[in-house]
């Protein structure tokens, strides 16, 4: 059979995308080659969001045309749609695909004929991504993504159910419902349909919710503006969605959002947050924080760390500053030191653990269902998960609850998981031993 190696770097769509080319060389056969043996064709899905996504292809081609001598290298995602000249001069390099709506036809140059359907499985993955669009419309003036990624375009929500039951079918009891903006999902094809009404995120939700079976999905980033009235009503009516939400807040000081161009200030994204906590029972919320804005303040960054407090945020994703060329941001004045910067990043770090450990706490005596992903680490007689309010969860098992779906009692919690015992009768609740008696005593347990 013919031998190939996939790597990608970045986000979730980017995961999703190269799954669909997997399933598509595995059609054509190819096999995925093995850690000493050498690919004939490699395939490289690249990120360009900070610079270091940009040095980290860079690095990953030349690797690959080292200890894959001959290979044909096909280079696709946001790097390569940003500079596809500097990306095809490096080694091995067969052809760069700025535009992934073109990858059958490039593929087809290749020997490769496929239609890309759709994925039916995620190898290695306890959680599966399913894209539902592609594109961004907004001018935020950090992001490059709407340069490389320009335009909307979503899939059909008849296509996106299919995919879905395909993942379900294949053993995934958590889908990840993902896009660049997904909150923009049916925009493109609402708009002069006669005589149809307009089918958006929310009217998807409720579509894939009427899929029976003891399985759960979750959403990645949604903006806070998109909020709305609709969408709460129909997050709160569903039985297979998660109760954890990403409203990405990017900065909670409003004269920051406004030089960044966000849609909002502080105060309405804390309104957003509040509606969801009105309607739904303690949601857990996350958030991706930019740090070190040009011109940010020392005064705007206690407003960050306040908004942050004021919403309840159990996980932050923080991110330094990285000026991206062809960006408003990039040529801003004032860029922030790199040590007040790092300062800063210390700061919010302790902030979420803080917050986390706040949010876990609130969870005791709650009943959680856990995605187990397998033996916790150092802890014998210990499983490990994420809940459904993406809380990481501890609690007596054995490697045979791997990509289950288990209800627990959470019964203690630290900033970093939150602990439990099992509410299901199955064997390893049984075999628990001391860990499981220690679970069940009002003794504490190490964290």
């Amino acid at each position: 059979m013919k031998t190939c190696r996939l790597v990608t770097l970045g986000c979730k769509v980017n995961q999703y995308e190269t799954q669909l080319v997997r399933e598509a060389l595995e059609r054509q056969g190819y096999r995925e080659a093995q850690d000493e043996e050498v690919a004939e064709l490699c395939v490289v899905n690249t990120c360009t969001v900070t610079s270091n996504g940009d040095s980290r292809s860079r690095q990953v081609i030349r690797q690959l045309a080292k200890q894959n001598p001959g290979t044909r290298t096909l280079v696709m995602g946001c790097y390569a749609t940003r500079d596809p000249d500097a990306v095809a001069k490096l080694p091995s390099v067969a052809e760069v695909i700025t535009d992934k709506r073109e990858l059958p036809d490039i593929l087809a140059r290749h020997g490769i004929y496929d239609d890309l359907p759709g994925i039916s499985r995620f190898p290695g993955r306890k959680r599966a991504y399913v894209k539902l669009q592609d594109g961004c419309i907004l001018r935020c003036s950090y992001c490059i993504i709407p340069q490389v990624r320009p335009g909307l375009h979503s899939r059909s929500p008849e296509e996106i159910e299919a995919e879905v039951r395909r993942l379900l079918d294949s053993g995934h009891q958590e889908l990840i419902l993902t896009g660049i903006h997904i909150g923009h999902y049916g925009v493109d094809t609402s708009r002069g349909r006669s005589g149809k009404p307009p089918f958006r995120l929310w009217h998807l939700i409720q579509r894939l919710d009427r899929i029976p079976g003891p399985w759960r999905m979750r959403l990645s980033s949604i903006e806070a503006a998109e909020i709305d009235n609709d969408f709460v009503a129909a997050a709160a009516d569903t039985e297979h969605l998660c109760p954890h939400f990403h409203p990405a807040l990017q900065s909670g000081s409003t004269t920051v959002l406004r030089r960044m161009r966000r849609r909002y200030t502080a105060e309405k994204f804390l309104s957003s947050v509040e509606t969801l906590k009105a309607r739904l029972n303690e949601p857990g919320l996350t958030t991706d924080i930019i740090v070190g804005f040009p011109g940010e303040t020392d005064v705007e960054f206690r407003q960050t760390v306040a908004t942050c407090q004021q919403a309840g945020f159990h996980k932050l994703h923080i991110f330094p500053f990285s000026p991206r060329k062809g960006t408003p941001a990039a040529d801003y004045a004032e860029q922030v030191p790199g040590e007040v910067v790092n300062s800063r990043v210390n700061e919010l770090q302790r902030v979420e653990a803080e917050l986390a450990g706040r949010y876990h706490e609130r969870l005791i005596g709650r009943t959680l269902q856990v995605l187990v992903e397998g033996v916790a680490p150092d802890q014998p007689g210990m499983v490990l998960g994420t809940d459904e309010r993406y809380a990481t969860v501890l609690f007596p098992g054995s490697d045979l609850d791997a990509n289950r779906l288990i209800s627990v009692r959470a019964i203690s919690a630290t900033s970093q998981c939150v602990y439990a015992e099992r509410i299901d009768e199955t064997p390893a609740v049984r075999e628990g031993g001391e860990q499981c008696r220690l679970m069940n005593s009002s003794q504490p347990l190490s964290p």
